[in-house]
């Protein structure tokens, strides 16, 4: 079963965002990408309805036009959580009315919520118009309060955009200005996103240390509404690391909060998390129904991101259910809502959703372009994470299952380096450690807290014992009860400080337990590399071995029978010596000629032994490390010309071969490693002459001829060898590149000229590939890029 991350949300005050769709979790399908809500730092008033109606009322009574605006931003970020084309068409107004008035802070407030809205709509281009003149407006009014609220701006629309990367810069920022000018308020907020960020780029440590400083000021403040926002974000941390109860419980927390307060987009993007839950857990009417009430919710607000990445969501789950005719209508709503809402990774989410949803049913064919699209939406997407490879896991599958077996290779190499790189075991054993760390300084917190309490008790308790020892000048009777009051006081006062103290101990004895579990799980870490490193290395032994074994058999075997017939050989001429006869001189001379076979066998496979492990020697050898800029075709020529003449010498042939020569007219240069390509085309030249040598033992009247030719492709160049000896047969083609693998008698082959031949050939970036028809022809295909300005430096 697939392990998805889960949802987020991407912090800005009082604004919510779809920038990334719902996971999905099943056998058969991927998951997908995060949903972000971006909190904006601007001010915020709680439950929408009742403070819509107070927010009239102000409006209305307003003594100045200035104040009258101040509330119109305030109204307006209420109606970005109910309404988004509500909200622009008032901000748009109160702009013209600031402008007209001259109120530059207020036009630059109602800036940034219309610039936020646009946000939603996936108007990026009005988004930063609207930033650059904000920006321009509190500049003239040298406050750094409101320019952190620009910085946050820009890291939410670079967020929203899923470039994480130029995301966290701003953010930075922001963090630096807020921690600088002690701006708290604005500082909780900057902190949950760029967590988020980091989350987004599968950097938990640094997202679960943020997002945690986010909560302690929002507990701190006792701000309910974004203590839902950090909830629901910590959730997803808990999530992607495969805590569901935990994150579950979160999401419900934070749905409970969001009802209190109002907030109908942390109650939309809770649905959406809860029904990826009940998604990877195969509850999937659940998870369809809860998708569905997201989707509803979505439309309410406007918020066609969320709305789009809900159906596909829901569509999901039909197909998991085997509905597939409903699934695919429902996603196909979506795809048409992510197309019109312009935000690429809702477009992603849905086009490759209904990829998985028809390679379920078999359709090969018919999911490739959706996946195709999917992923050229995200060309300029700072995404690296482990559900793109899942997704481009799939669309190789789809490549081989209709035959496309280099794009399946080659898009399954992608997968397997993203998953390698996103599930390291370091980075979940770094937010692991962090979060044990976090909930032991949380428990020491309240410990030390409950300390200072007692403390302060016995401070108090003190002070009265001492009013009541200056009355023991007057009152030698109160005298004596207030010392007994003391001792009393003290006894409990040290039995409170000995309980405080086992508790201290018992804290220290987790962390330290704690800490030896770590250990031992990086110890159990480095175990596990070491074994996949030896089991690596008696795979390539046993290879090695099994290919060397044989002919040294052989080896032994004809140097056994020698001995044997060089005995008889003995003992048939000392009895020519005494007693001569014809049919012993005919023994003598058939044990000779068997003598003269074996050991002509032991040398051809002790030559061929000779050859593996020079082979070996030569795949073993490091590099040369300097590379030449070469005109390849006056290279081709040179080479090609001198490689036959080698593998007609080796040979021992004089089999007439003809070599044809169609370069491209103009200079082609490539980055080359000279030396390793020469082997590359030697080993080439002698793959053909043998196969040509082949046919023309069987074919009379038979022209052999090898063709080189060159041609532009794009920025690359493609060489062909092609040569019309026996070619090879159709079921030997997919092993040509193995090592060890050889279509030649074994004194002939080693089965590691084409390995080391492609190797050198992707080392200089290139592919190479080979065809052939059985009987007729075999043409090897390299393509190597063309030297560029950026190559050589």
């Amino acid at each position: 079963m697939l392990i998805e991350k889960p949802l987020k949300i991407l912090f800005n005050d009082s604004l919510v965002n779809s920038r990334l769709q719902p996971l999905l979790i099943s056998n058969y399908m991927k998951p997908f990408f995060t949903i972000s809500l971006f909190l904006i730092s601007l001010q915020f008033v709680g439950a929408q309805t009742p403070k819509l109606d107070s927010l009239n009322r102000l409006i209305s009574q307003a003594p100045t036009d200035t104040a009258r605006i101040n509330l119109i931003n305030k109204k307006a970020a209420l109606l970005t959580d109910i309404n988004l084309d509500s909200a622009i068409s008032l901000s748009q107004k109160n702009i013209s009315d600031a402008k007209r008035i001259k109120y530059k802070q207020g036009e630059a407030t109602a800036r940034l919520r219309l610039a936020h809205c646009f946000n939603f709509k996936g108007n990026y281009t009005a988004v930063k118009e609207n930033l650059k003149l904000a920006e321009s407006l509190y500049g003239s009014l040298k406050d750094s309060a409101y320019l952190l609220k620009v910085y946050n701006a820009y890291g939410t629309m670079y967020g929203m955009q899923s470039k994480y990367d130029s995301a966290i810069t701003f953010f930075e920022k922001g963090i630096a200005i807020a921690e600088r000018n002690g701006y708290k308020a604005n500082l909780g907020n900057t902190y949950l996103n760029v967590g988020i960020a980091y989350d987004m780029l599968s950097n938990r440590p640094q997202a679960l240390r943020f997002q945690q400083k986010a909560l302690t000021l929002a507990e701190s403040e006792n701000n309910l509404r974004d203590q839902a926002f950090c909830l629901v974000n910590m959730a997803n941390l808990y999530k992607g690391m495969d805590d569901l109860k935990g994150a579950e419980q979160r999401y419900h927390k934070a749905l409970k909060l969001a009802r209190q307060e109002g907030v109908k987009s942390i109650e939309l993007y809770s649905y959406t998390n809860l029904a990826s839950i009940y998604t990877g857990q195969h509850a999937n009417q659940k998870a369809y129904e809860f998708a569905m009430k997201a989707a509803i919710l979505g439309k309410e607000m406007g918020d066609d991101g969320i709305q789009a990445s809900s159906l596909s969501l829901g569509a999901t789950n039909l197909a998991e259910q085997k509905k597939f005719t409903e699934a695919e209508k429902l996603n196909k709503q979506a795809m048409a809502i992510a197309d019109a809402s312009q935000q690429p990774l809702n477009i992603h989410q849905t086009y490759s959703t209904m990829g998985t949803i028809l390679k379920m049913q078999g359709k090969y064919a018919e999911a490739i372009p959706y996946y195709e699209k999917s992923f050229a939406v995200l060309k300029d997407a700072d995404i690296y994470d482990s559900q793109t490879g899942e997704i481009y896991a799939e669309l190789s599958a789809c490549y081989e299952k209709t035959g496309n077996y280099n794009k399946a290779l080659a898009t399954y190499k992608t997968a397997a380096a993203i998953t390698d790189s996103v599930r390291g075991k370091e980075n979940i054993r770094k937010a692991t450690e962090l979060t044990m760390n976090y909930e032991f300084d949380k428990k020491q917190q309240a410990v030390e807290a409950e300390q200072q309490k007692q403390n302060a008790i016995a401070k108090a308790r003190q002070l009265a014992l001492l009013a009541g020892l200056a009355l023991t000048l007057l009152l030698a009777g109160v005298s004596f009860y207030a010392y007994r009051t003391k001792k009393k006081a003290n006894t409990l006062l040290e039995s409170q400080k000995l309980q405080l103290q086992n508790q201290k101990n018992q804290l220290e004895q987790q962390k330290e337990q704690l800490q030896k579990t770590l250990t031992e799980l990086r110890q159990t870490q480095r175990q596990l590399v070491q074994a996949e490193k030896m089991a690596t290395m008696g795979k390539l032994t046993k290879g090695i071995v099994d290919r060397i074994l044989n002919p040294l058999n052989y080896i032994n075997n004809f140097a056994l029978a020698a001995k044997e017939l060089l005995n008889e050989l003995v003992t048939v001429t000392q009895k020519y010596q005494t007693n001569y006869s014809q049919n012993d001189l005919e023994d003598l001379e058939d044990s000779g000629a068997m003598l003269n076979q074996n050991l002509e066998k032991i040398n051809e496979h002790g030559s061929s032994t000779a050859r593996i492990l020079q082979d070996m020697q030569k795949l073993l050898k490091e590099r040369s490390s300097d590379m030449a800029v070469v005109e390849i075709n006056s290279f081709l020529e040179h080479k090609i010309n001198d490689s036959l003449k080698i593998a007609l010498k080796s040979n021992a042939s004089s089999l007439p071969i003809n070599l044809d020569f169609s370069l491209a007219p103009q200079p082609l240069e490539v980055n080359l490693l000279p030396h390793e390509f020469t082997q590359v085309l030697v080993s080439l030249i002698d793959n053909s002459c043998y196969s040509l040598m082949e046919k023309s033992r069987r074919a009379t009247g038979f022209a052999a001829k090898i063709d080189v030719q060159t041609q532009q492709i794009d920025d690359h160049v493609q060489i062909q060898v092609r040569d019309n000896g026996r070619g090879i047969p159709a079921k030997e083609l997919s092993q040509l590149f193995s090592p060890f693998f050889t279509t030649k008698p074994t004194a002939k082959g080693t089965g590691l000229g084409l390995f080391m031949s492609r190797d050198v050939v992707e080392h200089l970036q290139g592919q190479m590939t080979i065809d052939s028809v059985e009987g007729e022809y075999t043409v090897v295909t390299i393509l190597l890029p063309l030297t560029t300005a950026d190559s050589l430096v």
